[in-house]
């Protein structure tokens, strides 16, 4: 959305360039009035500027041809134009960066605008990210969202404030940070549609491809660091190097909110020129009170250096404890009260695929108790770290068997594949193994790979027993299955559920697709769950 935005020229918005350094030759001077930033020459509209980005598999100045035929205006480029190329072409140190600053630029700096809060780290991004948000709507401040499930960009319809869903500004993310001219756009509508603050997932993708260079953020959070993304990284120091680099982008006075139970937290705050800590088990500025668990939510106080606030919300497990944290360091940094933090928290229903519950015991006393005695959760965990939270997270809050369904994704990180078995063998009772998004490989070679990590020796707590180190503990190995099809696997976990068994999906969370190898197919394991339980009732006789 540019309607509001003066027209550019390239001598403008070129000079984003020019502070930084960046140019290293150009052709002509040129005044021709810009109508946009594209990095995709298919996608080129005629008086845009076309930067070539260098892939890993292909140099974006090999396709300038293409973007030149569209009639673009410029083209930006780290190598020099080819003979007989008559455009202006702008040689750069840096085409990435120059991306970043030129989209930032066009969009007139939106983060400038608004208080932009930017939250890293493996787990918990997402869910800390709606919580922020939610706080800020209970602040009276409309607040946009970027991240994994969706991008925000104005209101939402009545009654969806706290779930943060439903509004015809929201629609579906395509990846966790936008490149830098989507992201920048969606920015500057947040500031047309009186947006005054934006809680947004900055992933270490985008970090690394500077997709987030030239903005100005508020504030910073870090969750944790675990391992994940190393078929992008070369190895956990670069992971965290490129985590990092929002931290050093913080203005003079903006506050980093770091989790100190994390040592990669502890880095940071020692470095830090305002750091804000939280923790639950050492000493930190935000800091909870007892905690106690059950699939109706948290209640606990929070102690921070303002006083103590108490939080109720429907979030589930210890996990969503940090997340909570999180959010309300991050509050209580920027200043808001502490009863919109609490009404903000408690607002909020849910999170999409992030423990979502899709059945939980009812009707007891009733007919219904024989089919609905079953719980089942759905949670997009696809890492070992992110698995062990969650299956810990869902020990305690099983009076029967724990029953675990989950698959790798395909041209992804292998190595946490046998991780990742190693964690479903040791929590749970039954692991059925499935397809997660299998893409080009082989799924059945993906969960040979998983299985590995399934020793007949695990070390499992006994039903109801809570985390794997405390209570009694099975050494027998869990029951398991393989079915390579995802909405047999489903099925089949809840077909063989008993009364007091939770049944948890993991992997795919929110996602409403299965990508498997060049086909994107419709799948949604919240929808396929509920056809089993539907299916379950059916055959039980009741209706």
């Amino acid at each position: 959305m540019t309607g509001t935005l003066a027209p550019m020229t390239w001598t403008e918005l070129s000079g984003a360039l020019r502070n930084r350094g960046l140019i290293v030759g150009e052709g002509p001077a040129l005044d021709r009035v810009i109508a946009g930033i594209a990095y995709d020459s298919r996608a080129v509209a005629p008086g845009e500027v076309f930067v070539a980005l260098r892939g890993q598999h292909a140099d974006g100045t090999s396709f300038a041809r293409e973007a030149i035929a569209r009639d673009a205006a410029v083209i930006v480029a780290e190598q020099p134009a080819q003979k007989g190329m008559d455009i202006p072409w702008i040689v750069v140190k840096n085409a990435r960066l120059a991306l970043a600053l030129l989209a930032n630029a066009f969009y007139r700096d939106p983060s400038r605008e608004m208080r932009v809060v930017g939250i890293t780290g493996t787990n918990g991004k997402t869910t800390t990210a709606y919580l922020i948000a939610s706080i800020f709507e209970a602040a009276g401040v409309r607040c946009g969202l970027l991240g994994t499930v969706a991008y925000r960009t104005g209101p939402a319809d009545v009654g969806q404030a706290g779930a943060l869903g439903g509004s015809k500004n929201t629609r579906d993310a395509v990846r966790t940070t936008p490149e830098a001219p989507e992201l920048q756009a969606l920015l500057r509508e947040m500031v047309e549609k009186k947006c005054g603050a934006c809680a947004m997932e900055v992933s270490s993708h985008a970090l690394s491809l500077r997709r987030v260079d030239g903005m100005t953020f508020a504030a910073a959070v870090f969750t944790n660091l675990t391992r994940d993304h190393l078929d992008f990284h070369a190895d956990m120091e670069a992971y965290f190097k490129a985590k990092r680099r929002l931290f050093d982008m913080l203005p003079p006075g903006a506050p980093s909110l770091l989790n100190v139970d994390d040592p990669r937290g502890v880095a940071l705050a020692e470095a830090g020129s305002r750091a804000v800590t939280y923790a639950i088990s050492r000493k930190a500025d935000i800091t909870p009170g007892p905690l106690s668990f059950s699939l109706d939510g948290l209640q606990f106080d929070v102690r921070t250096p303002r006083g103590t606030l108490r939080v109720t919300s429907k979030l589930v497990g210890r996990p969503n404890v940090y997340n909570i944290l999180a959010a309300v360091a991050t509050a209580t940094a920027l200043g808001i009260s502490f009863d919109a933090i609490e009404r903000g928290i408690k607002q909020l229903d849910g999170v999409p695929g992030r423990f979502q519950l899709v059945s939980k015991p009812t009707g007891v006393g009733t007919a219904d108790v024989k089919v609905n005695e079953v719980t089942v959760v759905v949670d997009y965990a696809h890492t070992d770290d992110a698995l062990r939270n969650l299956l810990e997270t869902a020990r305690p809050l099983a009076s029967g068997r724990l029953i675990t369904v989950f698959g790798c994704g395909g041209d992804r990180d292998r190595t946490k594949r046998p991780l990742m078995g190693a964690v479903a063998g040791r929590l749970s009772d039954v692991v059925v193994i499935t397809s997660d998004n299998p893409r080009s490989e082989d799924p059945m070679r993906i969960i040979e790979e998983i299985q590995r990590g399934i020793t007949p020796d695990t070390r499992r707590p006994a039903p109801g027993s809570g985390r794997s180190d405390r209570g009694d503990v099975r050494t027998s190995s869990p029951t398991q299955l393989t079915i390579v099809d995802r909405r047999d696997a489903i099925s089949k976990a809840i077909e063989l559920a008993r009364s007091g068994d939770l049944v948890l999906i993991a992997g795919k969370g929110h996602e409403k697709y299965q990508v498997i190898g060049d086909r994107i197919l419709p799948f949604d394991d919240v929808a396929v769950a509920r056809e089993a339980l539907a299916k379950r009732r059916t055959n039980s006789g009741v209706l």
